[in-house]
């Protein structure tokens, strides 16, 4: 006979999950005297997503922070399906420190993926691919699109430049025909099932990560 009084695994974790506090607290007095810190954040607590380090931090002493030591790629999104992945994408940028992001297309765009990351990110707004590719040309950087169609080359096996802007395109139907022209190279991801694509979101986060293990350092 069972032991009804034992509780199950599931229920273990939900009383967990129930209790568990997002981020920290008032802040301990007296406060540090330093002029990044935000005085209505050491007051109340600081509920948002960053890292310990910069908790009770002014969102603008965060950025300042970052800009510091962003890394050399750039990454951008064409939005012209109001692709809500484009928020994935920007989250990840953000956890990889990408030196700036780029919607390529329409203006607005689905943040509720960001998860508010954007707000720490330099985000611009470029109206085609071409207008993208003379900013990046103007900084000195390549274009290195990402897409699982015929031409491209492996990502496995190319060299990323240590500057460069990584064009993703959208869910379903990848970079488009300008996107192509306007690349200095286009990279494949390798897959070995069935399916002809993965994720946008998850093929940005791989390419991102394949330039953070060639040129970034330790975190």
């Amino acid at each position: 006979m069972s032991d009804t009084s034992v509780p199950q695994l599931g229920e273990q974790y939900d009383h967990l999950a129930d209790d568990r506090e997002i981020g920290v607290g008032p802040h301990p007095e007296p406060w540090p005297d330093d002029p990044r810190y935000d005085p209505e954040l050491l007051a109340a607590g600081d509920r948002r997503n960053v890292v310990d380090g910069y908790r009770y931090w002014r969102h603008e002493a965060i950025v300042a922070d970052l800009d510091t030591r962003r890394h050399g790629f750039h990454v951008a999104v064409e939005n012209w399906q109001h692709d809500f992945n484009i928020g994935s994408v920007v989250r990840t940028a953000n956890a990889f420190l990408a030196g700036g992001v780029h919607i390529v297309g329409r203006r607005r765009w689905n943040r509720r993926g960001a998860m508010v990351t954007d707000r720490y990110q330099h985000v611009r707004h470029h109206d085609s691919v071409a207008s993208l590719a003379a900013y990046a040309a103007g900084l000195g950087m390549p274009v290195i699109g990402i897409d699982n169609l015929p031409g491209a080359v492996p990502l496995e096996t190319f060299r990323l430049p240590e500057r460069c802007v990584l064009l993703f395109g959208q869910e379903g139907p990848g970079l488009t025909e300008e996107a192509w022209r306007h690349a200095t190279a286009v990279c494949s991801i390798a897959q070995f099932g069935s399916t002809r694509s993965i994720n946008a979101g998850a093929a940005a986060a791989i390419a991102m990560h394949a330039w953070v293990r060639e040129h970034a350092g330790p975190a």
